[in-house]
């Protein structure tokens, strides 16, 4: 990037991508590769160092490397997530008795669920 101002706010985006990413590791509602993805990319266009750090991470690079590589993620990613949002969604819907709030967890649980189960499934592939 030309303009550093730029260069520092793709930076500070992706970090906060990076975060979000993390939190998606932890919670199942919200999506870990689309925001690792986005941070990458911002960090290819602003830092190759960071980049190569995520790239190159134990924990974070293999999502990106596996999506990158083969627009896939693991078996085992699907079945933990799928299991753990449906998990998740239950219990949220049970403790809360508003209907129009179980009804939205519902549609989010089975947009969530959809779009896992349309991305391709990669078979234990190394990196």
């Amino acid at each position: 990037m030309k303009n550093y101002f730029l260069k520092y706010i793709a930076i500070v985006f992706g970090i906060l991508f990076v975060g979000l990413g993390i939190l998606g590791i932890i919670l199942p509602v919200l999506p870990t590769t689309p925001f690792l993805l986005l941070a990458s990319f911002l960090f290819v266009k602003s830092s190759k160092k960071l980049d190569n750090w995520l790239i190159n991470n134990k924990i974070l690079g293999e999502y990106i490397y596996n999506y990158r590589k083969f627009r896939a993620i693991k078996r085992k990613a699907k079945i933990i997530a799928i299991c753990l949002l449906w998990f998740s969604i239950s219990f949220s819907a049970y403790m809360i008795d508003i209907i129009y709030v179980r009804i939205l967890l519902l549609i989010v649980a089975i947009g969530v669920s959809t779009h896992l189960l349309l991305i391709k499934t990669l078979e234990n592939i190394e990196k």
